[in-house]
């Protein structure tokens, strides 16, 4: 089948994705990348607070609560010195599990920002611990420009053994526990979503460790509505009918869409099926791809990926520096959705030039489309130069 026919049959599954009621297909819970916690009730217990004689004190039963552990095999420390839990004893703690290309991560962040600078001087410390789920998320110079990106000004510890994460028990990028004054572990959050309610914790360990300290008035504006942050992206996760999908078969949680499957650490020249055998939300490429443990890897000066996705917003964690057989360049992407190229027109993502172009510049999450609604969407990426490494699309 000759390799221009995919744009056709990528249209052509894209409708009967529609007709056929495939919302439904791979709409499974998300393994490890907590997206949403609406289902997770509040595990806070407040204390109470009163005053006797003038002495204001704050009164609940910890034993019932863990201490926090020590953060453990850091490899590196960023906006700080070295630090850990037994240093900040008398603060209350946010200890943040996040790592970089990770969406789910970086829509919270905007609102760790804005609650760092609130709070910081009420005695409250944030702690990011970046603990990576791709090797590129090791290098710590890629973790500093994020976070320069990100406008992210309290510390941030780079965990790249996830000696930390393996000390906390943690499955869950990104996931919040709250410490109080004492160091106990008071509350605990998976994924997006709850900012509220986070907030409302934050404040009361807050006050909490002001009554311990005799002040019976702390100003933390309790009664004023948490505000929502400038450029924070909303998501109804039930209108998102597309899992993330993997590229590397070590963590490839569906098969390929290609007939030829995954091929471990091989290099697989990958062709279109018949039309009868595509399928929605799965992945299809053409050309010579190297088989990665987190990634595939372009081995032909050029390349094509295609999926049918149902969602508002598609993205790519990717990387990789495009060759050719006479050049050595960025490697340049050229994105087409729903039939047509993402020039200068609605749904074009953030990333995308007017020209429908993308140039990658380095190993990160790319935003390809953003729309309005919620939809089913054909999606075609067509790629020049050989190096280009694609992890993972991630939707919202």
């Amino acid at each position: 089948m000759n390799r221009d026919n995919i744009s056709a049959l990528i249209m052509a599954i894209a409708v009967v994705s529609l007709i056929t009621g495939f919302a439904i297909y791979f709409n499974s819970p998300y393994l490890n990348k907590a997206a949403s916690s609406e289902q997770q009730e509040s595990n806070f217990i407040p204390a109470s607070i009163e005053s006797k004689n003038g002495t204001t004190i704050s009164q609940v039963d910890k034993s019932q609560f863990k201490k926090a552990p020590d953060f453990a095999k850091i490899t590196g420390y960023i906006n700080t010195e070295p630090i850990n839990i037994k240093d900040l004893k008398g603060k209350v703690v946010l200890v943040d599990f996040w790592t970089y290309s990770c969406i789910n991560c970086i829509r919270t962040i905007p609102y760790l920002v804005d609650w760092n600078e609130k709070y910081a001087d009420k005695g409250l410390v944030i702690v990011g611990i970046h603990s990576p789920e791709f090797e590129f998320e090791k290098n710590i110079d890629n973790v500093k420009a994020a976070v320069q990106k990100y406008g992210i000004k309290y510390p941030v510890l780079q965990d790249n053994d996830k000696g930390t994460w393996d000390a906390y028990q943690n499955r869950y990028w990104p996931r919040k526990y709250l410490i109080d004054n004492e160091g106990y572990i008071r509350y605990d959050h998976i994924g997006e979503g709850g900012y509220t309610e986070i907030e409302k914790v934050i404040q009361s360990l807050l006050t909490e460790r002001a009554a311990q300290a005799g002040i019976s008035e702390i100003n933390l504006n309790i009664n004023k509505n948490t505000t929502t942050p400038k450029n924070v992206q909303t998501v109804d996760f039930a209108k998102v009918n597309t899992p993330e999908l993997y590229f590397g078969y070590q963590l490839a949680r569906a098969p390929l869409g290609s007939p030829e499957g995954f091929k471990p650490n091989q290099i697989v020249t990958y062709s279109v099926p018949q039309r009868s055998d595509i399928k929605p939300n799965a992945i299809y490429l053409i050309g010579d791809w190297k088989n990665n443990a987190d990634n595939m890897e372009l081995q032909s000066d050029t390349g094509r990926i295609a999926l049918v996705y149902s969602a508002k917003s598609a993205n790519i964690v990717a990387g990789g520096k495009g060759t050719t057989t006479t050049t050595t360049t960025a490697n340049e992407l050229s994105v087409s959705e729903d039939g047509s190229a993402l020039t200068n027109k609605t749904g074009r993502g953030m990333d995308i030039s007017d020209q429908g172009k993308l140039i990658v510049d380095g190993q990160r999450l790319y935003n390809l489309s953003m729309h309005e609604g919620y939809d089913w969407h054909s999606l075609i990426i067509d790629v020049k130069g050989k190096g280009f490494q694609i992890y993972t699309f991630t939707f919202g």
